[in-house]
């Protein structure tokens, strides 16, 4: 029976490379996959998974306005799965509208993603997972300290780590770093002081 799967970190834990590896495992087995990623996130270019240790693969782009439903009705009896880079973008429509794929279709869909922001809060995506996934996997990182990071700071473009700003600002390891979550709030009290 499929199932709704969320596999979410804080940044640099190997979301994409775990996304990639699972369409290749797929696809080594002569099946069809579908993959996705967020049509903000064009660091690379636009309809690229890419993961930090160089891995890539083409993927269809994913905003706002997509209806996965109908994006994937003509093709989803030959697809073996659904897999989704960048979910915390996802609308909770959009969740749903992937639940009832797997529910109705009984095709699996893999979403990767972070779970919250660089302010602690759950992006609207990846809350909607957290609630209605069948599969919740944290995946692993670790912070300067050596302890599990849970959680990520945004950096200036000096590197001083801010705490207000707009949810969503694309960038990697020169914008955000992962931390635990002692030193996530140690770092985002002091920017927060530093701005009183």
């Amino acid at each position: 029976m499929a199932q709704l799967y969320f596999y979410y970190s804080a940044m640099n834990a190997g979301k994409s490379t775990s996304l990639l590896q699972s369409a290749h495992n797929y696809r080594e087995q002569g099946m069809r996959v579908a993959v996705f990623t967020a049509a903000i996130d064009d660091r690379y270019s636009a309809g690229t998974v890419r993961s930090r240790i160089g891995l890539k693969a083409a993927a269809e782009v994913f905003d706002g306005k997509t209806d996965f439903t109908a994006t994937l009705a003509a093709r989803i009896g030959s697809l073996a799965c659904v897999l989704v880079d960048e979910a915390q973008f996802l609308s909770a429509q959009q969740v749903d509208q992937l639940a009832a794929i797997v529910d109705n279709e009984n095709v699996p869909v893999l979403c990767f993603g972070l779970r919250t922001d660089f302010r602690g809060q759950t992006f609207p995506g990846s809350a909607r997972l957290l609630a209605i996934g069948d599969k919740l996997s944290e995946l692993k990182t670790v912070c300067s300290c050596g302890r599990k990071a849970t959680m990520t700071v945004r950096l200036d473009a000096d590197g001083a780590v801010v705490a207000a700003g707009e949810q969503v600002v694309i960038g990697g390891n020169e914008r955000y770093e992962s931390k635990c979550r002692r030193h996530f709030r140690e770092l985002t009290d002091a920017a927060d002081d530093a701005c009183a």
